[in-house]
């Protein structure tokens, strides 16, 4: 027979060890030194420590039982909503893992606040069951990236003034304004040529990284034939694969013509086929391919040069990063291409991804919309 007496004590025993579980879980979730958010699996808050309060500008009260998505707005920089398809305690529950990324919320008074948000969803038996969300206040650091974007603005614009200037005046040396120039004369100031023409670009760079960050890049939407934009630059590539012996294969097949800038779209083949030349070894073969698929044209652009390490593979669109196994391969190369190529692609409403193996090669692709919800946007062009 049960020991009735010795049941209940065990049973209280228990409730009282889930209950000082639960309060060690309460105490732990209020002490999180950033604002910390939990839902349910139907999203409704269950809990929100006093920072993430502070922060939004609620009291307990007010949020606690309420639907998520509607209760702490996320907009984008201008203030408009964001897609609760794009949020990332929306990822977090399709993807089954954590998801991170910045963006900015709405507080209870109106104003914004920018914040990097990490969500994690709450699985039970590999199912979600709710959601962690912690955040930070990160304005000091958004206006610090403001500074910073506006004073390279500023400074490359007037790097531009003298660089122009030497760059014509060595050309008018190269062209005998000055007088008959010697061979070494003539060896120094092909030397000067090259070198401001590598800081000219590097500037441009500067300049167009400074006009995406800060909402200045000029979109001029049209219709695009893609194949007919690839042959293009293709050609104004060819010297330079000619120079190294490198094959390029492409062949031009019939696709619908898409809505999107092709000035634009033209910038971001440059400089994947451009890194393709670069980090591919004298003889190699690079290979540019498109093709519809879906709702999507799809570009493929193939390699078989020094690959990127596996190591490294994340950093690949961050700005200033070069491949520890190229540096000293290729001395010329500011780091700064790919991440201006993957804010172009987004900035076209694209995709871009890549597959890497050191050694063997790479292959970068890259999807635009055949019809993008792209309008006209003022602003200024691409520097070339």
């Amino acid at each position: 027979m049960y020991d009735l007496d010795k049941l209940i004590k065990e049973l209280e025993a228990g409730a009282r060890e889930i209950e000082q579980e639960r309060a060690k879980a309460d105490a732990l979730f209020i002490s999180i030194g950033d604002g910390a958010i939990a839902t349910d699996e139907q999203g409704r808050i269950n809990r929100a420590n006093d920072i993430a309060l502070s922060l939004l500008g609620y009291r307990a009260e007010e949020i606690i039982g309420a639907w998520y998505p509607k209760t702490i707005l996320a907009v984008d920089e201008a203030g408009k909503p964001i897609s609760q398809i794009d949020r990332p305690i929306t990822k977090a529950f399709l993807a089954g893992q954590p998801v991170s990324q910045r963006c900015y919320y709405k507080k209870k008074d109106g104003t914004i606040l920018p914040v990097a948000v990490t969500v994690s969803p709450v699985l039970l038996e590999n199912k979600p069951v709710g959601a962690i969300e912690v955040f930070r206040d990160i304005a000091k650091e958004v206006e610090v990236d403001r500074m910073k974007s506006e004073f390279i603005s500023l400074a490359s614009h007037q790097l531009r003034t003298p660089l122009s200037a030497i760059m014509m005046y060595s050309h008018m040396l190269v062209d005998g304004y000055g007088g008959q120039l010697s061979p070494e004369q003539r060896k120094f100031t092909d030397t000067i040529i090259t070198t401001v023409s590598r800081m000219t670009q590097l500037v441009n760079t500067l300049l167009n990284i400074s006009r995406i960050e800060s909402g200045r890049l000029q979109i001029t939407p049209a219709k695009a034939d893609i194949p007919q934009l690839y042959q293009e630059i293709i050609h104004e590539l060819t010297p330079k694969l000619q120079k190294k012996g490198q094959q390029l294969i492409f062949e031009p097949t019939s696709l619908p013509q898409i809505v999107t800038d092709p000035l634009l779209v033209k910038e971001v083949l440059a400089n994947l086929l451009s890194n393709a030349i670069k980090y591919t070894p004298e003889k190699g073969q690079i290979k540019v391919t498109v093709t519809a698929e879906g709702d999507k044209i799809v570009t493929a652009i193939s390699d078989n040069g020094y690959g990127i390490p596996a190591a490294e593979q994340g950093r690949m669109f961050s700005k200033f990063y070069r491949g520890a196994n190229i540096v000293q391969k290729v001395e010329e190369g500011t780091g700064l291409g790919m991440y201006l190529v993957k804010s172009i692609v987004e900035a076209l409403a694209g995709t871009i991804w890549f597959k890497s193996v050191e050694n063997e090669g790479t292959t970068f692709w890259f999807a635009l919309p055949l019809t993008a919800e792209l309008t006209a946007k003022d602003g200024k062009a691409l520097e070339d």
